[in-house]
């Protein structure tokens, strides 16, 4: 039996073929119930109320500490970190030494020699193995997200997260602190009370309105829990609890990509290491692709700073960092999609759903609020009878009424540009995601990113607003 991604990847004889194959199923938010009203609601409520978030479980949480912290995280890292001071946050983006991005973090500066990192597995795996490939003077305290499917296990953490977004945050976080907020800017920390307890707190945003982001030690979750809620109804704001059908959603009005395939499966030295490394049941060992573009060299489905906007992060006055050569030659390259957002045809949508309800072969599902049904999405989208961009992740926003995706087209291509995205898979994999389907195809407008002009106007300076 494959004990490492390596042998995993021999055994398949192409890595397209092991992750189209997948067995894995749908990635599935863990712990937090699907919806607590409904997810039309849990969307508006970040909208037109406010929205309370349990981002509790479905991340992982990577604690780095110890003399070479700082200069470990730098170097495996795009970002600057000279201004980088006690109680601030960043977007941490790793890439390969080739320049293809690895995935991403939420970065918190506690200490001069801790930092905590919260997000999904491939940044947190890379960071562990960089560890011990370099021999750093950094210890490393690893929990990982909670299991998708717990069946009545109890579910233990470090620290629960919590987050409360919308026009009406604000007055229940000075009702929780019993008085005027401190003034937090954008991507910085500060302490608050929430009851009994003092609490730190990120001033963040996911779909473009206003909020904070706390946390603290696991235990006090409940505690923490409750007094929200009461809070809530003391200043009689509709607090709304968001389910984890909704969840993931906010980020098509707020426009980051989440879960782009790591660029770990092809490259020698370090890279042949790490694959190495990577167990047979990690994450880039089981997880998936889907979607209709199907490509023999996994080199297609990377994308690189550039295209996701990130390179407003790139920190190039650092002596070195993994991947500067390689980024520095792909700088300012025509060959650099670029992020937008893919507003679906209505009425072609309409079309998909209807051939659900009849007899004979229908077109592929498309599943609501979220139509993902891979780790990473994968959708041609073609100009004519050429391909020019790559559709990444899907949903429906409610808020907007219409069905939205995440992606990167050619530079050539405009805001208003009618394109066609190939919905559904060419042929029959192993995905036990799909169902049998044919393929179809549906109309899409390419649109800004962020698509929510909330998203656009009231984030502080980042990729988002540097367009």
């Amino acid at each position: 039996m494959p004990t490492n991604l390596t042998q995993v990847m021999a055994k398949a004889g192409n890595p397209v073929d092991l992750l189209r194959n997948s067995k894995s199923g749908i990635y599935v938010y863990p712990v937090v119930a699907p919806e607590f009203q409904n997810w039309r609601n849990e969307q508006m409520a970040w909208r037109q109320s406010a929205v309370l978030f349990d981002q509790s479980h479905h991340m992982d949480e990577l604690i780095v500490e110890g003399p070479q912290a700082t200069e470990f995280l730098a170097h495996h890292g795009i970002n600057s970190f000279a201004s980088f001071d006690l109680n601030r946050a960043k977007h941490y983006v790793p890439v390969t030494p080739a320049g293809h991005v690895i995935g991403d973090h939420i970065i918190f500066r506690e200490r001069e020699d801790k930092y905590i990192l919260v997000g999904r597995a491939p940044t947190s795996n890379w960071l562990m193995f960089c560890a011990a490939y370099g021999k750093w003077n950094v210890r490393l305290k690893y929990d990982p997200r909670s299991p998708s499917r717990p069946e009545g296990e109890r579910v233990l953490r470090e620290h629960y997260r919590f987050q409360i977004q919308g026009p009406d945050a604000p007055k229940v976080f000075e009702r929780l602190n019993g008085g005027p907020l401190p003034e937090i800017k954008f991507f910085h920390v500060d302490h608050i009370t929430v009851g009994s307890r003092r609490v730190q707190a990120l001033r963040h945003g996911m779909s473009g309105a206003p909020g904070l982001e706390i946390w603290g030690p696991y235990k006090d979750k409940d505690y923490i829990h409750s007094t929200i809620l009461q809070a809530a109804r003391d200043v009689g704001v509709n607090l709304v609890q968001c389910g984890s059908r909704a969840y993931a959603t906010n980020t098509l009005e707020s426009g980051w990509i989440p879960s782009p395939l790591p660029g770990i499966y092809t490259g020698g030295g370090m890279l042949a290491d790490y694959r190495d490394w990577l167990g047979a049941d990690s994450y880039e060992a089981a997880g998936s692709i889907g979607g209709s573009f199907v490509s023999a060299n996994i080199e297609d489905y990377y994308v690189n700073p550039f295209e996701l906007g990130y390179d407003f992060y790139i920190g190039w006055k650092k002596d070195d960092f993994i991947g500067k050569a390689a980024l520095q030659a792909m700088r300012g390259s025509p060959k650099n999609r670029k992020k937008v957002t893919f507003e679906w045809n209505r009425d072609d949508v309409m079309k998909v759903i209807a051939s659900n309800f009849e007899q004979g072969l229908p077109f592929k599902w498309i599943d609501f609020p979220l139509s993902n049904y891979a780790s990473s999405s994968a959708d041609m989208v073609m100009q004519g009878d050429r391909m020019v961009g790559m559709s990444m992740f899907n949903g429906f926003s409610y808020n907007e009424r219409c069905v939205l995706s995440l992606g990167v087209v050619a530079q050539e291509v405009q805001e208003g540009d009618i394109l066609t995205l190939k919905w559904g898979e060419p042929e029959t994999t192993g995905k036990t995601s799909t169902e049998p389907h044919r393929q179809t195809d549906i109309r899409v407008r390419v649109a800004a990113t962020p698509y929510a002009a909330e998203a656009r106007t009231d984030y502080a300076d980042s990729w988002r607003t540097k367009r």
